[in-house]
């Protein structure tokens, strides 16, 4: 089942007034959930079978899980500040790309200084410092993709 196939589905789905659609087939599983009284929120689910004779016996499926801190390093970093992301987009260390970085590890801080920038649907939001201390951590990649309330630096409010 290719994507227009599956588009054209949903949309045969949303105008019949049906409040709940599943197809199975082969190698697709497709629930569609419409809601009846008017309300705009549409929820599809496409989930692709495994497919185990297609699949070279080295491949396994790789899952993204959140890394989780050992209860050492919790300890250790207790003394410290998280500050966390407000929103889900991409991170950046730096304004623009010929930019200098806007802090450091070892950078001294102070309440409302701009850490870093999130790109959300094409907005640049500038995440200011909630304390004043100095950056211990940096836990984010430069360009990385973040989540709400992910932890982005740690600092040291000493």
């Amino acid at each position: 089942m290719d994507l227009k196939e599956i588009q054209n589905l949903i949309k045969f789905v949303s105008n019949s007034g049906v409040a709940e659609v599943k197809l199975e087939m082969d190698d697709v599983k497709i629930t569609i959930r419409t809601t009846l009284e008017g309300n705009s929120n549409d929820v599809t689910y496409v989930q692709q079978a495994p497919m185990q004779q297609a699949l070279p016996q080295a491949a396994a499926p790789v899952a993204i899980a959140p890394v989780a801190s050992t209860p050492a390093a919790s300890d250790e970093n207790s003394k410290y500040v998280t500050i966390k992301s407000p929103i889900i987009g991409t991170f950046y260390r730096k304004p623009s790309p010929d930019k200098p970085m806007f802090v450091e590890v070892g950078s001294s801080i102070a309440k409302g200084d701009v850490l870093c920038v999130i790109e959300a649907m094409k907005l640049f939001n500038e995440i200011e410092a909630e304390i004043s201390g100095k950056i211990v951590k940096i836990l984010v990649d430069d360009m990385s993709p973040v989540e709400f309330d992910q932890p982005l630096f740690l600092v040291d409010p000493s």
